[in-house]
């Protein structure tokens, strides 16, 4: 079966999901996006939903199928999972979801779906590595989304902290997307400029303690979403969206994806949020970016700690 590159598929309709599905209504980046959830009216509710915005948005066709509808999409993105609880880790997720991740990587490898897999259900680091596994797929293909929404956390709070449009910021939040995740503030600039002298330029010092307050800030985030409203949803779908726009558009675009490593950094048999170069195909290649030395030794803890929950499992 022929692929078609404007269309795409999300399995999961819950908040995450259904956010994302109107992402890329206003995107328009699909002209058909399939909906898939294992409560069937869920999905047709989404559909109908969204459905009624189209003539204020793309032109596209939305509905609520199976997976026999996935075939020829050029992306499915999978956002199916249990909650995270207030208080529970991502990492304390992962039992409850691979389980359901399993049966989902099973409908799908038992089509002939040669399109790019997007994990975003949580802990997406240990479920990227698990898909990747389970599907048999390049590792091209299998990524996750990573710590690109930490990544524009990093952005808006530097922005705001230092009065400078984020858009302007470039720096990244790298490892695990959850609790052992690192900033790489030696690498982080503003326009070109090394952080801290723009920082000078700005009469604004950024102390190491203001560093580590941002960096908990950004850490902690979800955390204390999930406190005030119960979940997630809107900044992860943004994150998604960049994704699907760097895919769809053949952008060539530098993005913290989670993806398996084969010896990158002198890592492998772990998935961890890096900045990789993304197109059409995925993942087209890794970047190993300089890092400090108290860098370095923080992302391998991160990865000693997702090894050894993947170790754990049975793929």
């Amino acid at each position: 079966m022929a692929m078609n590159y404007r269309k795409a598929a999300i399995v999961g309709c819950g908040s995450v999901g259904a956010s994302i599905a109107f992402r890329f209504l206003q995107q328009g980046l699909f002209s058909r996006l399939v909906l898939l959830d294992a409560n069937r009216e869920k999905a047709e509710g989404e559909a109908m939903d969204l459905s009624d915005g189209l003539p204020y948005g793309a032109t596209m066709e939305i509905t609520a199928g199976d997976y026999g509808d996935i075939a020829d999409c050029a992306l499915v993105v999978v956002t199916a999972g249990v909650n995270q609880r207030p208080g529970e880790t991502r990492l304390e997720l992962i039992e409850r979801n691979t389980i359901i991740l399993k049966s989902i990587m099973k409908e799908i490898t038992s089509r002939p779906f040669e399109g790019i897999l997007l994990i975003v259900s949580n802990p997406v680091d240990v479920l990227t590595y698990a898909a990747q596994r389970l599907s048999g797929y390049p590792r091209e293909r299998v990524i996750g989304s990573g710590t690109v929404l930490d990544t524009a956390r990093l952005k808006q709070l530097l922005g705001e902290e230092l009065r400078v449009d984020s858009r302007n910021v470039h720096a990244f939040i790298v490892g695990e997307h959850g609790d052992s995740e690192l900033a790489v503030w030696s690498g982080a600039n503003v326009s070109g400029l090394d952080l801290d002298d723009f920082c000078c330029l700005r009469g604004k010092a950024l102390s190491q303690g203001d560093k580590e307050r941002l960096y908990r800030e950004i850490r902690d985030s979800a955390n204390e979403i999930i406190k005030r409203k119960g979940a997630t949803y809107y900044g992860i779908a943004m994150a998604v969206g960049r994704i699907a726009e760097c895919i769809v558009k053949d952008e060539h675009a530098v993005l913290p994806i989670s993806v398996v490593l084969d010896q990158e950094y002198g890592l492998g048999n772990v998935a961890l949020s890096i900045p990789s170069i993304v197109g059409k195909n995925g993942l087209e290649k890794i970047l190993e970016i300089p890092l400090g030395q108290a860098e370095r030794s923080a992302l391998d803890v991160s990865a000693r700690q997702l090894q050894e929950v993947i170790a754990g499992l049975q793929l």
